[in-house]
């Protein structure tokens, strides 16, 4: 079960963890946070940082303020969370936007190990199937803490940008079926772990390629995409009069593209 982080923007993978599966997901997330802080480069620093609610925790929340990160974690609906739950007035919830299917409101919280208080924001809409057990109530609750200013974000805005965590499920997606980290090759941990970073390591690797050397339009391609344009293209090596020569069945256009491409990655390494 590994853990990975990555940075939004760029698509990398900065820090990966591998684990065995009975591995708790909240162990170590304030590690694995500062594990990623080092691997930031000289100069830049996380300055956001959203999650799911494995890193609901003191020392991390503590950890991210002293940083001055802003933050917005899914929340374990705790005795605490259901409690406040329970106390919100049926006014206090409003719909913010007509037709979207779901109410939300807001309050103020903090725990027992938080010096400083952060809001909560409260999410409900109807229980489309009922439960096969009672008791399960008329609504659906989703709870996110966060530290936005309300000045700068509203409960409503706080809720999408926090929902924006799930394009790292197309990049786990990527890295797993693209990258063949699907299954592990063998029952040995160790080795299991050099293959996974091995894996990772080629997904940060193509991901810098396609931004550094293939054209703009290429970047949001997958690897299964960029097989098929780049890579699944007929050709024969011919050896005439002493010269290697690669013929491609290929347009004029094409082969351009291609000439681009090598060019910008022969720019790379004598860069580096």
């Amino acid at each position: 079960m590994p853990m990975l982080g990555f940075l939004f923007e760029a698509k990398l993978c900065v820090l990966e963890e591998f684990r065995e599966g009975n591995v708790c997901p909240g162990a170590g997330q304030l590690g694995f946070y500062q594990g990623c802080k080092e691997r930031i480069p000289q100069g830049k620093r996380i300055g956001f940082y959203r999650a799911d609610s494995a890193s609901y925790q003191a020392e991390l929340i503590n950890a991210l303020e002293a940083d001055r990160v802003r933050w917005a974690i899914t929340a374990h609906q705790d005795a605490a969370v259901k409690g406040i739950l329970k106390r919100v007035a049926e006014g206090d919830w409003s719909e913010p936007q007509t037709g979207c299917g779901y109410e939300v409101a807001e309050t103020v919280h903090s725990m027992e190990k938080t010096p400083k208080a952060f809001r909560l924001i409260l999410k409900r809409e109807l229980r489309r199937q009922p439960d096969l057990f009672d008791g399960q109530g008329k609504y659906v609750y989703h709870v996110v803490a966060s530290n936005w200013p309300t000045e700068q974000r509203s409960a409503w805005e706080v809720l999408k940008w926090h929902d924006q965590r799930g394009q790292a499920e197309n990049f786990n997606k990527e890295l797993k079926l693209g990258f063949g980290m699907e299954r592990m090759p063998c029952g040995e941990s160790f080795a299991n772990a050099v293959f996974f970073r091995i894996g990772v390591i080629a997904y940060n690797l193509f991901t810098g390629f396609k931004r550094l050397s293939c054209p703009a339009s290429w970047e949001p391609h997958t690897i299964g995409t960029f097989r098929w344009k780049m890579l699944q293209v007929a050709g024969r090596i011919v050896r005439h009069a002493g010269q290697v020569v690669l013929k491609l069945c290929v347009d004029a256009e094409k082969l351009a593209l291609f000439e681009g491409v090598r060019q910008k990655s022969f720019a790379l390494c004598v860069a580096t």
